[in-house]
């Protein structure tokens, strides 16, 4: 494909996964409208237009505070996160002189800062990147991504996870995990109070039934905007990384062997294991639509022939 065709990739994945995005906040405060259009329900009858968007008016501000808490908490937490939940360890350039060459010649021709580079001990085949400021950007490989891969295939794989942190993908990313995570608390909570025993009319139980079933909607499509957003970035970094390197044979090559084993042990969580360019956590199904929109990656084989058309 050329140029003109991998710019226009990658500027329908961008407008893509924001129109994604910006459908959180909007799900989060429509959510609330009709908790609280029930909630006046279950105290009596229906209420006013006015009523209902005046105490929304007034609730939106408190939830949207909450929302930016939990966001603080995330942000500065997010790098201690990955290095406990990875087993990741820093490397220098004695150690990888290889990996450093690769990364600095590709940052080198664009003039990007270097990012730090990590391992993971892992004889599978992984990577991904992370960070959300200049800073604390970092690309983190597995031992057996380095020694299984020759130096075009290593060089694609790292051009992918380079053009993660050029797209600022990790922090899109960590939005859209946190606000499923918002959902996640709020169904849980929804589930824990209507599990318990109360007394009332059948008006306010089945008020309350109402809420709890629109937050468990609510929380299910959180879930797939979030895997939507996943998918879409992989493309376009594998987009991205073409376009560094202009080597699409060498990604596809790196990715055929990546597929065989990219279970890394020492990763358990699923909002980690995203980030990875192949899921190190799920055997990979036959693909068919259900499995394809439910996962935080698209299928190997479609990325691969997708390549194959550049």
């Amino acid at each position: 494909m050329a140029d003109i065709g991998l710019q226009s990739q990658i500027w329908r994945n961008n407008q893509t996964s924001l129109a994604l995005l910006v459908a959180f906040p909007i799900l989060l405060l429509g959510l609330l409208w009709v908790i609280l259009l029930f909630a006046f329900r279950s105290e009596g009858d229906w209420p006013t237009m006015e009523q209902l968007n005046f105490a929304w008016t007034r609730v939106a501000p408190f939830l949207l505070s909450f929302v930016l808490i939990w966001f603080l908490i995330a942000w500065l937490s997010h790098s201690r996160i990955l290095r406990k939940a990875t087993s990741a360890k820093l490397l220098d350039r004695r150690e990888a002189p290889r990996v450093y060459n690769l990364l600095e010649n590709l940052c080198m021709s664009r003039g990007i800062p270097m990012p730090g580079l990590q391992m993971i001990e892992d004889d599978s085949l992984n990577a991904f990147a992370s960070g959300l400021t200049e800073k604390s950007f970092m690309i983190t490989v597995s031992r057996g991504l380095v020694i299984k891969l020759d130096d075009q295939e290593l060089e694609a794989v790292l051009a992918h996870e380079l053009s993660h942190i050029r797209n600022r993908d990790v922090r899109l990313m960590m939005i859209s995990i946190i606000f499923v995570g918002i959902f996640a608390f709020l169904a849980e909570m929804a589930a824990r109070t209507g599990s318990r025993p109360s007394g009332g009319n059948k008006k306010d139980k089945g008020a309350g039934l109402i809420i709890i079933l629109v937050i468990f909607l609510a929380y299910f499509v959180s879930m797939l905007l979030r895997f939507a957003i996943s998918r879409r970035r992989e493309f376009l970094a594998d987009a991205g990384a073409v376009e560094l390197t202009k080597n699409a044979p060498a990604l596809a090559s790196a990715l055929r062997k990546i597929a065989v084993d990219p279970y890394i042990e020492a990763v358990t969580r699923d909002d980690v294991a995203q980030l990875f360019i192949q899921h190190p956590l799920v055997v990979q199904p036959k693909p068919n639509f259900l499995t394809k929109v439910f996962a935080t990656h698209p299928p190997i084989e479609e990325r691969i022939l997708v390549l194959e058309g550049w």
